[in-house]
């Protein structure tokens, strides 16, 4: 029996958001075709997979109805600690997940928003396919670390994505620091992330931690009518501060 294949499926970055992007202007009909023809999936959340493909089912037939389909979640701890070699909770083993596969069925990996496995859960499942031999099929869509470095401005033939800040204020700006000063030795730009509710905390502590000539970018939204992307000095961004909004996913990108 030939194995199955495994698709990483890009979901839209509106998960969370107020509003919702028009799917058809943010995911290719082929991704979304080959969505829809997928019986089985593994996901962070089935209720919210459920939800994305039943919009995926408004432009492209589902090959069955939403309640049949075969989706498995990854653990709670794969959310929390991370699931990439090494990382603590990375000692999941996903091969189970993919048993359908080994059964000759194509599958499905999604995450909330964007690319599954980039800044989200999933990597461990990506190896395991390649342990079990199975072929590796990334598709098109959107991913929001690539957007907004490519809208901001900074060094995009050298840089790197770190994750998240600590939340501790002290620790916060120690990393802010560490991170600022790599950024200015080397001109490697400098991605990160936050949950939204913690934007004002981040702008702010960035705005009080970053010194004035050092480019801050922060691309809230992408891809939505009302996302919005701003570039500039922190000396500008002091002068003219705009408030991050609490339920809208941010990039913060800073770099030379």
């Amino acid at each position: 029996m030939t194995p199955g294949k495994l698709y990483l499926v890009p979901a839209p970055l509106d998960f969370g958001c107020d509003t919702q992007a028009p799917l058809g202007d943010v995911i290719p009909l082929g991704t979304l075709q080959v969505a829809a023809r997928l019986r089985h999936w593994v996901c962070e959340n089935a209720k919210t997979t459920r939800a994305y493909l039943k919009r995926v089912g408004e432009l492209a037939p589902l090959a069955c109805d939403l309640q049949a389909l075969g989706i498995q979640e990854l653990p709670r701890e794969a959310h929390k600690k991370g699931d990439h070699a090494g990382a603590p909770g990375s000692a999941f083993d996903a091969k189970a997940l993919l048993a359908a596969a080994l059964e000759g069925h194509d599958m499905g990996l999604v995450s909330e928003a964007g690319m599954p496995a980039i800044a989200d859960p999933g990597s461990s499942v990506v190896r395991a396919a390649h342990e079990m031999g199975l072929q590796v099929v990334p598709l098109v869509g959107p991913v929001s670390l690539m957007l907004a470095l490519a809208a901001s401005g900074l060094n995009g033939q050298n840089f790197a994505f770190v994750g998240y800040l600590p939340q501790e204020p002290a620790d916060r700006a120690s990393r802010i620091r560490e991170l600022e000063s790599l950024a200015l030795k080397t001109g490697q730009s400098q991605l990160f992330i936050e949950t939204p509710y913690r934007n004002a905390a981040v702008l702010s502590a960035l705005l009080q931690t970053l010194q004035h000539n050092t480019r801050l970018a922060v691309c809230a939204g992408l891809t939505l009518a009302d996302g919005s992307i701003r570039s500039s000095t922190v000396k500008a961004w002091k002068q003219n501060p705009v408030p991050a909004g609490k339920s809208t996913p941010c990039v913060y990108a800073i770099g030379r």
